[in-house]
């Protein structure tokens, strides 16, 4: 089983433009992190609203538990929000902005959302990814070995 990470474009129209990259600290902690819990993650980032809308529909018939899913500039997507009502897998929210400066979220009776992850910059993931595991009971396993037993 996966975590699905699902970055949708910063802007959208004319300027599309795919996510940055997650800084590479960010993205070896979240490796690791998956690891000690159990699971594996998979990133997509993707340019463009269709792209976005084709990969939740591909994590959501994968073996995927839960999608870490940053809308970027489809936030406001009717077509996202009708979506994500009819997908099987949970979703926690990402927005890798800064506190000072928060971005909209989406609606949040929305689908299967079980948190929202903000104000952290690219730290959002790792907030995302321990609300993920707190979701599937995994948040205490480390190094295979789980706490609670």
């Amino acid at each position: 089983m996966s975590i699905f990470i699902i970055r949708g474009p910063e802007a959208a129209g004319q300027l599309i433009r795919t996510a940055q990259p997650l800084p590479a600290l960010v993205l070896k902690s979240l490796v690791h992190r998956a690891i000690d819990a159990g699971t594996t993650v998979a990133i997509r980032a993707c340019g463009s609203e269709q792209e976005l809308l084709d990969a939740l529909r591909v994590a959501d018939h994968s073996r995927g538990e839960v999608t870490l899913l940053d809308p970027g500039a489809c936030v406001a997507s009717a077509r996202l929000q009708r979506l994500l009502p009819h997908l099987h897998n949970a979703y926690v929210e990402v927005h890798d902005d800064d506190a000072r400066a928060p971005e909209a979220c989406l609606p949040a009776e929305v689908g299967q959302r079980i948190g929202v992850a903000r104000g952290y910059c690219a730290q959002s993931y790792m907030h995302a990814l321990e609300i993920a595991l707190d979701h599937l009971g995994r948040s205490e396993i480390a190094e295979g070995v789980h706490v609670g037993t």
